[in-house]
């Protein structure tokens, strides 16, 4: 949460606590006073006094005046609200680790049939592109709303060889981006980076960009040999949690090709979604106003005040 007006919410606060010390000083006097003038029936009862009544009233009391001096302070809170003209990029690795067959029929196969979800799941006037990645990376599909040629190009998506260049392939996510509104990158791949830029280095100025990376490792722990090669096909789950944690993203492992698509399709519906700040003053005023008011009520039907 931040405010607009942080001078009047200090000044708020050190007149609350001003306010709930006089009133605890005004209730014991007013105890006092009670029992010096009090039969002695009344005497015996008050003797054993309900503290907890005048405790929540005075508690009422306070809240319900930091609400109101937080509402005159201007504050902002910050809520997930939908966006409708946000920009994703979707990177699929092509590398030749993702010829692997532990995940059905292969994990290239399974990372284009997830890429379908995503689009599907995305929402009317998002802009969608594709960049596959080996050795270096490339743009399969500029960014566009027209989901079905976006859905479309994956088939044009090359065919698993070579090596992984995951750095590249953020950099020129990072470049084909808008310069602002809602931007995210997703990375699908085995996360075994071996050639070109940095990817540590790229999500973390993604990250400074409010540009997220959410990261898909696709594979399982033993995924055998890359088809034609003694190379074993693993998956460097470590630095896929370091890309989406430095950048603001998150990240999911998939062992099957279920499991990615429902990754996918979740992230569909996740980054279509963008923290904003949202004005809460009438709220927080309005609020802490009926909040004196039942306050008020419930002393005076009580007798409680001092």
């Amino acid at each position: 949460m931040s405010v607009d007006h942080p001078a009047r919410l200090a000044l708020g606060l050190l007149a609350v606590a001003i306010f709930a010390a006089v009133y605890q000083l005004l209730q014991r006097r007013a105890t006092s006073r009670d029992l010096a003038y009090s039969s002695v029936p009344f005497f015996i009862e008050a003797a054993k006094p309900k503290t907890w009544v005048p405790r929540v009233l005075q508690a009422a009391w306070v809240l319900a005046l930091a609400a109101v001096v937080l509402g005159v302070s201007g504050p902002h809170l910050r809520f997930p609200v939908p966006v409708r003209d946000g920009s994703v990029f979707i990177c699929i690795d092509t590398s030749g680790s993702m010829a692997s067959t532990d995940v059905f029929p292969t994990r290239a196969a399974a990372a284009k049939g997830a890429a379908r979800a995503f689009i599907g799941e995305s929402p009317a006037g998002t802009k969608i592109g594709i960049i596959s990645f080996a050795g270096e990376a490339s743009v399969v599909a500029p960014l566009s709303a027209d989901r079905q040629s976006v859905s479309a190009a994956l088939d044009d998506v090359p065919l698993p060889n070579g090596a992984t260049a995951i750095g590249d392939a953020l950099k020129l996510a990072a470049q084909m981006l808008p310069p602002s509104g809602h931007r995210v990158v997703i990375l699908i791949t085995d996360g075994v980076n071996n050639t070109g830029t940095d990817p540590a280095e790229m999500a973390q100025w993604l990250g400074a960009h409010r540009i997220p990376v959410y990261t898909v490792g696709i594979g399982t722990p033993n995924g055998g040999l890359i088809p034609g090669t003694n190379e074993e096909a693993t998956i460097d789950e470590e630095a896929l949690r370091g890309y989406a944690q430095v950048s603001g993203g998150a990240y999911a492992r998939a062992e099957n090709a279920t499991e990615l698509r429902d990754a996918l399709a979740r992230l569909g519906r996740i980054t279509a979604l963008a923290e904003k700040p949202v004005d809460a003053s009438l709220g927080f005023a309005v609020g802490g106003a009926l909040a004196m008011l039942a306050a008020f009520l419930a002393g005076f039907g009580l007798g409680r005040y001092p």
